[in-house]
Order: C-alpha cells, then structure tokens, then sequence
C-alpha cells in the first residue's frame, strides 16, 4: 500500500510538473510572438562592404564588425547606438610611400636591407540610429522588416606595417604624415529583417547597410605630397550585414536584467 502511495505521489507530481513547465512554455510562447514587447537588445553584426565615392579610390571591398545595443518598444519603435571596426587589405591609393624608395624599388631598413612593409585598410564607425519596426503577418509582433537611420562619424586611414620594426622613416609621428587619417559626420542606413523567437538563442537580423559621409583629413601635412591635404570627400560605404540579437530579458521578457 505505502509503495501505491509513493507512486501515486511521483505520478502526481510529475504531472504537475510537467503541467507547469507547458504553462512557461505557453506564456513564453504568448508573450514573445502574441504582444509587442519592450525589449533592450545587444547586436553583433558582420557586414561586407563596398567603398564609393572618394573612398573607392582609397579602398577596396572591406569588412565591418559591429557592437549594437538598441531598445524596441511597445510601438515597435526602434533606437540605439552602435559602433563599427573597418579592416581590409584592399588598398587602392598607390604611391604613398614612393618618396622612401630607392631606384630600385625598396626601402632600406636601419640594415641596409631591404625592408618588408604592409599596408592595409582601418577604420571605425560610430552611430545613432532611429526606426521602426514594422510586423510581417500575425505570427510573431516582434518580428518583421525593419528600417532605421541617423547621424554616424566614419574615421578610415591607410596602416603601415613594417614588419620587424627597423625602418627609421616609418615609426611613430613619421607614420601620420603617411597614413591619410580622414574623419568626418555623415549619415547611416539600414534596412532588413529581424526576428526575435521564443529563446535568446534564436534571434537574428539581415539587410542592407548604407553609409555616406562628407570627411576630410585630420593630419595637418602629407609627407609625400609635401603639402595639407585640403580636399573635400565624400565618403561611402554599401553592402550586407549579418547578426545575432542578445535580448536582455531573462526566460519571461518582463524580467530583465540589471547590473
């Protein structure tokens, strides 16, 4: 009888168990797809990146890596910030470094022998966004296309690398007379799609990434040039961007976390 009883109280709670985690699962469920939700988010993007304008003299097709964080709220209103790190080895600005070489098409390190120099592409962005998200059918209200803009700064320069350190010409303030350190305000664009679904797993975002922005340089002479370099750019950036969406709330979006 005592060991009926026993497992009589196992079936029950076990039922009750279960019953209890369909109940979450179904309010998670409910909550997430059913209402618009607040929710404060941390996104980390790829974007592969097309140069135009001025910056496609400079530049080739490079990459973003991006940190985002953002709030949606009820209204489906999106705004946030985000900042963005520009790297490739695609540089089309030739040149720069002609003054340093030899006849023979060299620079000659502390040595005397010829010195192996890298040049590469860098740069960051940092913007304001401002949006709307707009829902695709019934299924998910937090869900669907989404479209945003607002103001950024975009700063890009040449790197140069010598490889070994031994070169005189090309170390420290000698570096910016070379580098074509350029910043300037701009705006920046994006369109595409973003889903949020019943974990903080599954949530991503795609679409296209548009930047244009009127800079200029930051250095007060170009060495090679042997003058200020005083022209007016107009620097763009265009392409595919990928992510993940961390939202910041724990199992029930209404609990969130705080620090």
């Amino acid at each position: 009888m005592y060991e009926l009883e026993m497992n009589a109280k196992h079936k029950i709670t076990a039922i009750l168990l279960t019953s209890y985690l369909l109940l979450l699962t179904s309010l998670h469920a409910q909550n997430v797809k059913d209402s618009s939700l607040l929710i404060p988010m941390v996104k980390f993007s790829y974007s592969g990146m097309w140069p135009g304008g001025d910056m496609a003299k400079r530049f080739g097709f490079g990459s973003v890596v991006s940190l985002n964080f953002s709030i949606k709220t009820k209204r489906n209103l999106f705004f946030g910030a985000d900042g963005g790190f520009i790297f490739s080895d695609n540089v089309n600005e030739n040149g720069i470094l002609d003054s340093l070489m030899t006849s023979s098409g060299f620079i000659i390190n502390q040595s005397g022998n010829p010195a192996t120099v890298r040049i590469y592409e860098r740069g960051f962005t940092a913007s304001l966004h401002f949006g709307k998200l707009f829902p695709i059918g019934k299924h998910n209200k937090n869900s669907g296309l989404i479209v945003y803009a607002g103001p950024t700064y975009l700063w890009h320069w040449i790197g140069i690398d010598d490889i070994g350190h031994q070169s005189p010409q090309l170390v420290d303030d000698y570096l910016k007379g070379y580098d074509r350190f350029t910043g300037g305000f701009g705006v920046h664009e994006f369109i595409g799609y973003i889903y949020f679904g019943n974990n903080r797993i599954l949530n991503f975002f795609a679409g296209f990434d548009f930047t244009q922005a009127f800079t200029k340089s930051l250095r007060g002479y170009d060495y090679d040039l042997m003058r200020a370099d005083t022209q007016n750019r107009k620097d763009m950036l265009s392409g595919f961007r990928i992510g993940w969406v961390l939202p910041l709330y724990r199992s029930t979006p209404d609990e969130f976390y705080y620090h």
